[in-house]
């Protein structure tokens, strides 16, 4: 009980605040999407960096210190599963994983203004 006491009171991924985890989540998507278009479409990749770099600066003002292992292991997995429903709707010519693709992106665009 006393170590789920401190990890709840130094901050750790249960007392993490939402938006922290979403602006995490959403860099990492938006770099599988940086990496996806280099194959694909190369200047729609400086586009996308840009968002990513944005969501990246929102983390870092939103976050602290002590969250920054949890805040990469998010991006980390966001940018993992999201590379993997890319690969499935281009590759795999994959309609609904390219719409749903979509739509994850553009729930994280709207979270810095800039669809």
């Amino acid at each position: 009980m006393a170590v789920l006491t401190v990890g709840l009171s130094t901050g750790g991924p249960a007392t993490a605040d939402p938006l922290v985890r979403d602006f995490a989540v959403c860099a990492g998507r938006f770099s599988a999407l940086v990496e996806h278009q280099w194959l694909v479409d190369g200047p729609a990749s400086e586009a996308s960096a840009r968002q990513r770099d944005s969501l990246v600066s929102l983390v870092e003002a939103a976050a602290g210190p002590e969250q920054a292992s949890t805040v990469l292991a998010w991006r980390i997995d966001a940018k993992v599963s999201h590379k993997r429903l890319l690969e499935r709707a281009w590759f795999a010519d994959d309609p609904l994983a390219r719409m749903r693709s979509a739509q994850l992106l553009q729930a994280c665009a709207d979270l810095t203004g800039q669809s």
